[in-house]
This record gives structure tokens, C-alpha cells and sequence, in this order.
């Protein structure tokens, strides 16, 4: 489970991205601190915009490389880059532009 503590409040993004490590039963670590490459926050039916965008911005404060946030009422898809750019996709391929992910966006809400 990834935990990041920007200003020493702990957030938990709903999935993460991490370059591939070896793995190593033995020592497994329950949580991790180092930042991921991706942090995908996904809209639930009780949280608000604001509340997702402050996450957005501690992830990208703590060294996350994009942020996406996955809207599934709006079948979007937003992609937050650490440099201030965004990209929202409504259709078609979704491309991270940090670590060239992709997603076909009809694929995710089928």
C-alpha cells in the first residue's frame, strides 16, 4: 500500500504505478513511502472536486510524476503532469505523457 504524508497528512491513492523491482517475499513492505510514477484517484458518488484536486496537488507536491483521476459518471479520464499541465480524454487512447502509459478509454468504462 502506498502512503504519502504530504504535510503530515497521510493519503492513500486508489491505485499506483512504480517501476518494476525484483520481488522479495521475505522482506515484503507493508507500506511504501517513496513516491510512485503514477497516482489514479478515482471520483466516488460522495466526493466532491475540491477534495479530489487537493489530493492531485499533495500527490504532485510529493514527487508523483502524473496524477490521473478516473471520473466514471462523465466516462473521463484527466491526466495531471507535476509540470501544470492537464489533459482531459472523453474518447479514444488515454497517453500518460511521463511514463507513455496507455488506456483505451472504452475499454476502462466497459
Amino acid at each position: 500500500m502506498t502512503s504519502l504524508s504530504p504535510k503530515g497528512q497521510p493519503l492513500t491513492p486508489d491505485l499506483t504505478v512504480y517501476h518494476r523491482k525484483p520481488a522479495d517475499f521475505r522482506h515484503d513492505n507493508i507500506r511504501i513511502t517513496e513516491p510512485p510514477l503514477v497516482a489514479v484517484e478515482i471520483f466516488s458518488p460522495t466526493q466532491g472536486d475540491q477534495d479530489v484536486l487537493d489530493k492531485v496537488d499533495a500527490y504532485l507536491k510529493s514527487g508523483v510524476k502524473t496524477c490521473c483521476v478516473v471520473n466514471p459518471a462523465l466516462r473521463t479520464i484527466t491526466i495531471y503532469s507535476a509540470d501544470g499541465v492537464q489533459k482531459t480524454y472523453t474518447e479514444g487512447e488515454v497517453v500518460d505523457p511521463a511514463i507513455g502509459l496507455t488506456a483505451n478509454l472504452d475499454a476502462v468504462f466497459s
